[in-house]
């Protein structure tokens, strides 16, 4: 399913009393405002959409347009759709009972909610499930006739590919892209040092800056005062910043040439850089992070609610921090997916590997941090990230990425250009209000 698509067709529905407002507006008096392929829009569906867009904006704290003006905008919106539906259905374009349950489970998780949750949210506003369903099942048309007909359109070719890696390159500010050599005076702080410790050691490591800005020799001071390698003036060595350590890279990406950073804390102690050397790429190299995670997953049933799902998993993430039970033996004896005899472990991924829901809570986790239950459309996880780390991309990946990103770039266009051109082969009679 295009998701891009999906989003906008859910966005579309603005909320669960779709039903119930349309309902309301149908019993003030009613009229044929448009006539599409010889199918009616009523005054009181467009009413309905206006209300549903409004509540929606305001929600969103968009500002709204003047009332006539937002009304042609949610007629011309309701005749493309309603031209959109006829030709999937001319094309032959199905969608069985399966897809719209599909459809409904990834409403509800999306809405932190299991199904029958979401049906008795329906029923308290109103909206009768069997309407709800077949506003669902349309979008789900929809979403299929733009997959087939919208993005079969869009052609990349290997030359616009090169051209597009060939702009990356040119413009590359990525400070992690570039070869620096770094030079480095390190203040070690021990491994047991208290915070009073620490703190006189940060001080003696001000002084040493202000030394080296005030013209004294840095290869002389390394050699008197560094606890790290001091052979070369202490000279790391030119290489890609992504292979020193990230902090380093940050520290002195503004800083020029000959210059030195602020200080630096790390693990070992205070560090002063001296940036040496600074290259700029001569091929394009893009690296990506990746992610080792592992997760326990709760399937929901009728035995199993999302709640009793996510009361289970913060049980599991409580015992695990107070010590009482570890993760992959909890993930060994009731993780429901493939992973349980692993442990959990689902391996090194890339960006990109896992869904949105997944993967945007699995991306603000620190190494070794177990997350909150969180449900996705397949379940309920509990997840513990192990470690990242940042990988090249083949040649292959690379031009695969820019495919990617290139379709993206160019599927605004493509969907105006044919929405236009069903839009126009569609008979449409627009009728005034009666007298």
């Amino acid at each position: 399913m295009n998701f891009r698509v999906w989003a906008l067709a859910l966005a579309c529905m603005g909320g669960f009393g779709g039903t119930l407002v349309q309902a309301q507006a149908a019993r003030q008096a009613d009229f044929i405002v448009a006539v599409v392929n010889s199918e009616p829009i009523t005054n009181s569906e467009v009413r309905a959409q206006v209300q549903r867009v409004t509540a929606q904006m305001a929600q969103q704290g968009r500002k709204l347009p003047a009332a006539d003006e937002l009304q042609r905008e949610v007629l011309e919106g309701m005749i493309n759709e309603r031209a959109q539906l006829q030709l999937a259905r001319e094309l032959g374009i199905r969608v069985d009972d399966a897809a719209v349950d599909q459809a409904e489970l990834m409403l509800a998780n999306q809405s932190q909610m299991d199904v029958a949750e979401l049906r008795r949210r329906l029923a308290k506003d109103g909206t009768d499930l069997a309407t709800f369903r077949s506003q669902l099942r349309d979008q789900v048309l929809i979403s299929r006739l733009h997959e087939r007909e919208v993005e079969s359109r869009i052609r990349i070719s290997d030359q616009d590919i090169d051209r597009y890696l060939q702009e990356q390159l040119t413009g590359n500010t990525d400070p992690f892209s570039r070869e620096i050599n770094l030079a480095q005076l390190l203040i070690a702080v021990p491994e047991k040092a208290t915070a009073e410790q620490a703190a006189v050691l940060y001080q003696q490591a001000k002084k040493v800056l202000g030394r080296i800005r005030a013209g004294e020799d840095f290869n002389r001071l390394v050699q008197e005062l560094s606890a790290a390698d001091r052979s070369n003036g202490g000279q790391i060595g030119l290489r890609r910043a992504d292979r020193y350590p990230p902090a380093f890279v940050l520290a002195t990406q503004a800083v020029e040439v000959g210059g030195v950073s602020e200080i630096v804390r790390t693990g070992a102690g205070f560090h002063i850089l001296k940036v040496l050397e600074r290259r700029a790429p001569s091929v394009l190299v893009q690296t990506v992070v990746q992610s080792h995670a592992r997760h326990i997953l709760l399937r929901t049933s009728p035995q199993l609610t999302q709640a009793q799902a996510v009361a289970r998993l913060a049980d599991y993430k409580q015992r695990i921090q107070a010590g009482k039970a570890d993760f992959q033996s909890l993930a060994r004896e009731f993780s429901q997916d493939g992973s349980a005899a692993d442990g959990g472990d689902l391996g090194w991924v890339m960006p990109g590997s896992f869904v949105p829901e997944f993967e945007e809570v699995m991306n603000r986790l620190s190494e070794g941090e177990i997350s909150n239950p969180i449900v996705s459309r397949f379940g309920v996880h509990l997840i513990q990230l192990v470690e990242r780390r940042r990988v090249d991309l083949s040649q292959q990946q690379m031009r695969q990425l820019a495919s990617s990103k290139l379709r993206a770039a160019r599927y605004a266009e493509a969907y105006a250009l044919w929405a236009r051109d069903v839009r126009e082969r569609a008979y449409v009679e627009m009728r005034d209000a009666p007298q």
